[in-house]
């Protein structure tokens, strides 16, 4: 923790005047857990006798039609007890989670290179991965699509093609001064959780199957499996205690390898456990989307934008997953912080013969609002302005006497804090003196140039898909004074099992040491929706708010009942129910309230109340509320090497009235240096046969401790929500994945320097050195040029 954020902890309040047990920094639930090594991940739970391991034949092909499948090899290879193909396969051959156009095993054509074709049940992990190896198979291949550009040339896409359109685009574009025009190309991002999908699936009786699984959907999970299995969901339980990361890949994508796992078991009457390793993941999950886009903007003298198009087309990959939702996202956060009054916006999910990509943390609205900023940072460039400034003009109102609070798909922003918000880091990380000096370092630097930038972000919180945004909860109460929360959240790190247990801790006015959370689990919380999104906490803190504060009013009424008072003057906290001027503590109300035989659990429910959306339309009300956020980042490049570091960020974030500050501000950091891999570092390469090469830590460069800031300043902007969320406050999981976005535009202004600023470098992400020392030599070509 460095020093400013240190600093600004401790000036949070302690609670010490009015009891809580939300809005203080407590450690992660499982913290002490982590450093010990005794937090219990699905690979470290406890074999069952006769358990057997499981691997996955891989397709060398992109696209083709299987001739011939050899698998003699493979079934006498030391140690292999089964080999199960499409046709083994009791229910349905199918992990879609939208669209049933996902098969668990290829059926005769394949699509990607790495898709599966067929499971290896054998004694041991390494054995059933050796046999997988020895397939004989002979293909007809067939011609592959691999890339955004190629499939929308060639009309190829999974879903039908969207527009939202606002205005007469055409029209203001012709009262347009200027305008600015060009392409831009966005990469996509490997999720590289540090423990790949697992799932151990044990056979129970009356065909029954407990599937313990790293994943970010349990109930979908359940689902898939009973539909390959052909039962029903009742004889399914999915159970997830931990994952070691997940940032969207676990949300669909760990369907695959629950579904085989109990396949194989249920075949063989035994314990199967099927653990990708990193290659094999790698090779056969999806990633964030890619995306290339087409755009044309007018706008004034002052940099206001008039009219905007554009098109973007993502690379799905071979089938639908959740590329329609990823798109419709993209395009409700194309205008990110800015009021885009006319607007014409196309977006094309592109079907592409590479592994079929998914959620990935931001689920979109990061790849759509760069692309606005990208164009505004030419408009900036063009007009000889700073881009802070260029910003600023074209921020939504803030109030409806502006007159510019309506997105583009309609929606009322009412919680603008932007302007605020921006105004407020402007002056924290002293931006305009520090960009007088960044000028002045490169006037007399020839080769090493520096950049810097200030971007912003609005982030709309909730499911695309109305219907998702509900969560249930339990709490129960022991006769001790304990308590144990059981949700519909899954637990992947970010610490959404801390802030349940403080929302249920502040509700029954207990220590936060009397509250546990356990595993998520299918059959205690049913028909639960993913952990994604961002509304983890929103959702099931609320459920679990609710159950707490009825098992609360139970236990007010039987404390006045045998007591006397008043129920509107009990209160509970510190451990102590205060009734009728007497102070009783919690667990002795709660044991005479158990031989009262009152309830001392109860279910809660939530359901985000305001929403709607019409997809034909592309227009409603998606989001329950807005989070804000700005971030500085200065950088020092190379210019003749493309070499790059971050010198300095400085991020403000609106969380709200933060349930936990010191979680959330681990949330932005953490998002801050994922959020400038994707941009920088972490380049997927494809070969020309379609097979991923950079498939493994050796070839594939997330960030380390050394491209991290050593002067990194992050802060929570002071701030309520103004929609009943939980307690207040704001999601923290997505949204500062933009934040990084400054880092960027300061690699993109260090190139600019080279040509006196005057020039728009074509640099697109990631912006590896490679890419950044291109975008110097087309910069120096067009200043020679001129």
């Amino acid at each position: 923790m460095n020093k400013q954020t240190e600093a600004f902890l401790t000036k949070l309040p302690d609670a010490t005047s009015a009891w809580a047990e939300v809005g203080l920094a407590r450690t992660h639930e499982s913290a002490v857990l982590h450093v010990l090594g005794e937090a219990t991940y699905t690979d470290d739970i406890p074999e069952v006798q006769g358990t057997l391991h499981a691997a996955l034949g891989l397709s060398a092909k992109a696209h083709a039609h299987i001739l011939s499948m050899n698998l003699d090899a493979v079934k006498s290879s030391p140690g292999v007890v089964a080999v199960y193909t499409a046709k083994d396969i009791p229910g349905s051959n199918d992990c879609g989670p939208i669209i049933h156009d996902d098969p668990i095993l290829s059926e005769g054509l394949v699509e990607y290179v790495g898709q599966p074709l067929f499971v290896v049940v054998a004694d041991s992990h390494d054995n059933a991965r050796r046999a997988a190896r020895k397939a004989d198979i002979s293909y007809q291949e067939l011609p592959a699509i691999l890339t955004p550009q190629e499939a929308k040339q060639a009309q190829s896409f999974v879903v039908p093609p969207m527009r939202l359109q606002r205005g007469n685009a055409q029209s203001a574009f012709e009262r347009s001064p200027h305008r600015v025009k060009g392409e831009l190309y966005v990469g996509g991002q490997e999720q590289f959780y540090l423990e790949g999908q697992i799932s151990y699936a044990i056979p129970k009786e009356d065909n029954g199957m407990l599937v313990y699984c790293s994943t970010q959907h349990p109930t979908e999970m359940q689902h898939v499996v009973a539909h390959a299995l052909n039962v029903h969901s009742h004889k399914i339980v999915v159970e997830c205690r931990r994952m070691g990361g997940g940032f969207g890949g676990k949300e669909s994508q760990s369907a695959l390898w629950a579904a085989l796992a109990a396949i194989s078991a249920s075949h063989l009457k035994r314990p199967v456990k099927l653990r990708a390793d990193r290659d094999d993941d790698m090779l056969v999950t999806g990633k964030r989307h890619c995306f290339h886009y087409e755009y044309e903007v007018g706008y004034d003298d002052s940099g206001r934008i008039i009219a905007a198009k554009v098109e973007m087309v993502s690379r799905a990959g071979y089938s639908a997953d959740l590329s329609a939702p990823v798109a419709t996202r993209a395009v409700c956060h194309f205008d990110n912080t800015y009021y885009l009054a006319d607007v014409d916006i196309i977006a094309m999910c592109g079907k592409t013969n590479t592994q079929s990509n998914t959620a990935f943390r931001g689920f979109g609205g990061p790849q759509g609002a760069i692309a606005i900023e990208y164009i505004v940072d030419e408009i900036a460039r063009n007009l000889g302005q700073d881009a802070l400034d260029i910003r600023k003009i074209n921020f939504y109102g803030r109030n409806d006497a502006e007159g510019r609070n309506v997105t583009q798909y309609g929606q009322k922003v009412v919680d603008n804090v932007i302007h605020e918000l921006v105004a407020e880091l402007e002056a924290s990380s002293e931006y305009r003196a520090r960009r007088a000096a960044v000028i002045a370092f490169n006037a007399s630097s020839a080769v090493l140039k520096k950049g810097l930038a200030l971007t912003p972000l609005k982030f709309g919180i909730a499911f695309n898909v109305t219907h998702l945004n509900q969560a249930g909860a339990l709490v129960h109460v022991y006769t001790d004074g304990s308590v144990l929360v059981n949700h519909g959240g899954t637990e992947m790190g970010q610490g959404i099992n801390i802030k349940v247990c403080q929302v249920v801790a502040h509700e029954l006015g207990i220590p936060l040491k009397m509250v546990r959370a356990t595993a998520t689990d299918t059959s205690k919380v049913a028909n639960t929706s993913a952990t994604a999104a961002s509304t983890g906490a929103d959702l099931n803190g609320k459920a679990a708010q609710a159950a707490a504060h009825t098992i609360r009013q139970r236990l007010a009424e039987f404390a006045v009942t045998t007591y006397g008072g008043e129920l509107t003057a009990v209160r509970f906290e510190h451990g102590l129910i205060h009734v009728n001027a007497q102070a009783i503590p919690f667990e002795e109300i709660v044991g005479k309230a158990y031989l009262a035989r009152i309830q001392l659990w109860s279910d809660g429910f939530y359901a985000t109340p305001g929403l709607h959306w019409d997809p034909k339309t592309m227009s409603g009300n998606p989001f329950s509320y807005f989070a804000y956020g700005a971030s500085v980042s200065e950088v020092i490049v190379d210019s003749l090497t493309g070499e790059w570091k971050l010198l300095r960020a400085d991020a403000l974030y609106d969380a709200g009235k933060s349930l936990n500050p010191a979680i959330d501000i681990g949330q932005v950091e953490g998002a801050f240096i994922q959020g400038m891999g994707w941009l920088t570092t972490e380049e997927l390469c494809w070969n020309q046969s379609g097979k991923l090469m950079t498939h493994a830590p050796s070839t594939y460069k997330i960030p380390a401790i050394s491209d991290c800031p050593e002067d990194f300043r992050v802060a929570l902007f002071k701030n309520s929500n103004v929609q009943d969320s939980i307690h207040r406050s704001k999601a923290v999981g997505e949204p500062p994945l933009l934040l990084p976005f400054s880092v960027f535009f300061a690699i993109r202004d260090a190139v600019a320097s080279v040509g006196a600023y005057k020039f728009n470098p074509p640099l697109n992400s990631p912006a590896t050195s490679e890419a950044i020392l291109t975008a110097i030599t087309a910069v120096s070509k067009m200043a020679n040029a001129a």
